[in-house]
């Protein structure tokens, strides 16, 4: 085929070359606008059509690109935001695509900038006019963060393809399960008052003790209760991020705060836990009304699961000669499910993404352009 577009290290370096942070903090949040133009002009020389919409309410937007037309085929989607990084861990410019000792160093390499670049290569390499079915690819925003990008997409988009390959790291490994992810701040008040009569006050640390005490009981719970034998950490997890409180040794603390994660498992919804969640606290909260606050940091994601038994896993376990697995960690499969089967499969280390000098092995190159191109061609030719 003659190819059209830069040679795929060239592609590389212009995608890891714009910053697309996604982050809470509004300071250093970035819109992905010139990434995204700079991809659909990728995909356009390939004679894609393109979709471009703005993320309500945001200056994030998402991608579409699509050949093809007819019912079935296949969506290839990957998010084009990346985490914040700390310049000081940092030996490499995130910004500049170095290789070195056979590796791919820059922010977003894996995690999931990179994907895009195989997409690009493979379809310049093959006769895209020889498709009997669509594919599509979409590129989504704020995966990091809120995930809107998906959800946006999976509520408004028309389209039924036969099946999504989402390309997060996972080390060409397929997987069909992971975990979802909830977080917590609780802001507990007391009343301030001097340290030598404890009694004239209220100490919002003592209240977050019995606070603690009632989470560690639902942690227990949460292992006993619930157990899937496919993931490597079989129950639901809790951990506690951080506690602060207090400024000084001889004041009464009147605040105190936590923050906390869940990580449920397929069986386990996010009404249930925040149901169980709430009645653990119901009785504190009864004996220190208004004193209580519990909130969520971040937006949920569920956790996701296709049987292993489906014909589309079976399908691509067949012609990949490779088996599902369960993972810990969070994608936009919740979202995405709600349009097709879906599936998780890329290149790279989950243990390289939001870490300093992310990077991609060379060794996967190679590898990950045959299993991508193989479910090309049994997918939509």
């Amino acid at each position: 085929m003659n190819r059209k577009i830069p040679s795929f290290i060239e592609i590389y370096k212009s995608l890891i070359k714009i910053p697309t942070i996604s982050s809470e903090k509004k300071t250093i949040d970035q819109s992905n606008k010139i990434f995204i133009d700079l991809l659909s002009n990728y995909f356009s020389e390939l004679n894609f059509s393109i979709q471009i919409k703005n993320i309500p309410n945001t200056n994030k937007f998402n991608m579409l690109s699509s050949f093809g037309t007819g019912k079935g085929g296949l969506l290839f989607s990957g998010h084009t935001d990346t985490v914040d990084f700390d310049q000081n861990t940092w030996t490499k410019d995130p910004f500049k695509l170095t290789e070195k000792d056979n590796k791919l160093y820059g922010l977003g390499v894996v995690d999931m900038k990179g994907f895009f670049v195989f997409l690009l290569d493979i379809i310049s390499s093959i006769n895209i006019k020889k498709i009997k079915k669509p594919i599509y690819i979409l590129a989504t925003a704020n995966e990091e963060t809120d995930m809107s990008g998906a959800r946006y997409f999976a509520q408004s988009t028309s389209i039924k393809p036969d099946c999504i390959i989402i390309g997060e790291p996972t080390c060409l490994k397929l997987v069909n399960a992971h975990k979802g992810h909830l977080s917590y701040k609780i802001d507990i008040f007391g009343h301030t008052g001097h340290s030598s009569n404890p009694d004239n006050g209220i100490n919002s640390i003592e209240i977050a003790y019995k606070v603690i005490k009632e989470l560690i009981n639902l942690k227990k719970y949460l292992q006993q209760k619930y157990s899937h034998k496919d993931f490597s950490i079989a129950h639901p997890t809790m951990n506690f991020g951080s506690i602060k409180g207090g400024n000084s040794i001889n004041r009464i603390c009147s605040l105190c705060s936590i923050t906390f994660e869940i990580r449920p498992i397929p069986q386990l919804n996010l009404k249930t836990l925040e149901v169980l969640l709430k009645e653990k606290l119901k009785k504190i909260k009864k004996k220190w009304p208004n004193r209580i606050f519990l909130k969520n940091l971040f937006f949920s994601v569920p956790a996701y699961e296709i049987s292993k038994t489906h014909h589309i896993v079976q399908k691509i376990e067949s012609f990949c000669k490779i088996k599902s697995k369960s993972v810990n960690y969070c994608t936009e499969a919740p979202f995405l499910k709600n349009i097709a089967p879906t599936l998780i499969l890329g290149p790279g280390s989950i243990e390289q993404a939001h870490y300093p000098d992310e990077y991609l092995h060379c060794d996967f190159i190679q590898p990950t352009k045959k299993i991508l191109k193989k479910i090309i061609m049994n997918f939509c030719y």
